[in-house]
Formats: C-alpha cells, sequence, structure tokens
C-alpha cells in the first residue's frame, strides 16, 4: 500500500489527503474482507482471540453498566410522562431515545476509546508500521482480525444493551404482568416500522465500520509524525459518528 501523505503538504492539502487516505484504507479492508482467500486457517485462530479480548472479556460488565444507566432513564422519562398524563407515550419515549439513539452511539465511543487505547499501546513497542511498509501479508494476519473484532464488538454490545432495555422498559412500565406484551408489542413495532428498522441497522453498521477503521487509519498515516497527546483519529471519528447520527435523525423525524 504506498503512502499517500507528504508531510510538507499544506494544512488543507494534507487533511484531503488524510480524508483520501482513511478512505482508501477502508475501502482495501472491505476488499480483503470479502476476499474468500483472506479467511484462512490462520486468518481465523487470530481473529477468534480478537474476538475474544475486544467483545466477551467486556460483555457482561458493559451490559451490566449499560442496564443500569437505561434503568434510570427509563424510570426518569416514566415518571416524567406520568405527572404530565402522557403516559401513553412514556414506552415510545424510551424505545426512539434509547434504543434508536443513546445505545448505539454509546457502544461506538465506548469501542472506539477501547480500541484506541490498545492501538496506543502497541505502537510504543512500534507494532504499528509504517504505511510503505504494509504488505498484504501484515493486513491478512494482523490488522484484519482487529478490525473485524472492533466492527463485530459494536455490533454486539448495541445489539445486547438493545435487548437489555426494551426487557428493563417492559419491567418499568408493566411489572412482572405478562398482561402487558400486546400493548407492548404492539408499541414496539409501531416505532420499529421497516423504514426505521432498515435506518437502525445500516447505522449500526456504519458505526461499526467507522469505529473498526478510522482510528487504525490513523495511527497507520500518523506513524512517523510527531506523537501528540490526543488519540489519532480521535476528531475524524468524531466528525464520522456524528455525521452518521445527523443523518439518522435527518431521515428519522424531519
Amino acid at each position: 500500500m504506498p503512502s499517500l501523505i507528504f508531510h510538507h503538504q499544506p494544512i488543507g492539502q494534507r487533511t484531503l489527503a488524510s480524508w483520501w487516505f482513511m478512505l482508501r484504507f477502508g475501502a482495501i479492508v472491505l476488499v480483503l474482507l470479502l476476499t474468500p482467500s483472506t479467511h484462512n486457517r490462520t486468518y481465523r485462530a487470530t481473529t477468534a482471540q480478537c474476538l475474544c479480548t475486544s467483545t466477551w472479556q467486556v460483555l457482561p460488565w458493559f451490559t451490566a453498566l449499560s442496564a443500569l444507566l437505561s434503568l434510570v432513564l427509563i424510570r426518569i422519562v416514566v415518571v416524567t410522562a406520568l405527572s404530565y398524563g402522557l403516559s401513553q407515550y412514556a414506552l415510545q419515549m424510551v424505545v426512539r431515545v434509547l434504543v434508536l439513539e443513546l445505545i448505539p452511539l454509546s457502544a461506538a465511543l465506548f469501542v472506539a476509546l477501547r480500541a484506541g487505547l490498545a492501538v496506543n499501546a502497541e505502537a510504543t513497542s512500534d507494532c504499528i508500521y509504517p504505511v510503505g511498509d504494509i504488505s498484504l501479508t501484515r493486513l491478512h494476519t494482523e490488522l484484519l482480525p482487529r478490525v473485524l473484532a472492533d466492527a463485530f464488538s459494536v455490533l454486539a454490545l448495541a445489539t445486547l444493551s438493545s435487548v437489555m432495555a426494551l426487557v428493563l422498559a417492559y419491567l418499568v412500565v408493566y411489572g412482572l404482568s405478562p398482561w402487558g406484551l400486546p400493548g407492548f408489542t404492539r408499541t414496539v413495532g409501531q416505532v420499529f416500522d421497516l423504514t426505521v428498522s432498515l435506518g437502525l441497522m445500516l447505522k449500526v453498521s456504519l458505526f461499526s465500520l467507522a469505529v473498526a477503521m478510522v482510528p487504525m487509519a490513523a495511527k497507520i498515516e500518523n506513524h512517523t509524525r510527531t506523537h501528540s497527546t490526543m488519540q489519532p483519529g480521535a476528531v475524524r471519528l468524531f466528525v464520522v459518528l456524528l455525521m452518521l447520527e445527523v443523518a439518522s435523525l435527518t431521515v428519522n423525524y424531519i
């Protein structure tokens, strides 16, 4: 993969070159992930190890923390809706605010922070090479499994936390009674129509790809530059996530 960045470029050209490198790196990674020859025995073993590290080790306590915060927010929304006589809208508000917006974004930010700290720790031992030194073998054996593991981590954490939030919402609104299940499923079904469901799936998928690729591309690109205290790609990742979230809100509510 040839280097695309020249360190003596003007700031505007350097920014455009950085975004172009990120897009090209993401395209190369996607093509390799969709190539059948990539998924050999070594790749599968490395990917399984990365999946265990990025998802399985943090899944229990992240789910517990997400459930606790969801319970607090659900209780606040339900009590506030009851006080204003809007109890019929409380459940819809909970589903829209938590499941559609907050939980996917929080899962993406959590995985991004954790993956970024891991990449920064490896950079101190020169585990991340400059762009020109990256070969297809290194992409297959080290970078692709990490990218796939981070993307899967966002999907897994967001999905499990969303299911947990729906269960907690039912318990807060209806208690342990099974008689509220028809009304609950009807309300949730009204929120998750075909358009909203497809939009949520697309947003979470794009979140996972951004979290997996943007920090990695930025760290590879900035390896030979002066090290800064800010995580490489943090601002760029924030911009990408913000653009995706704004686009999702625009499609759903405007």
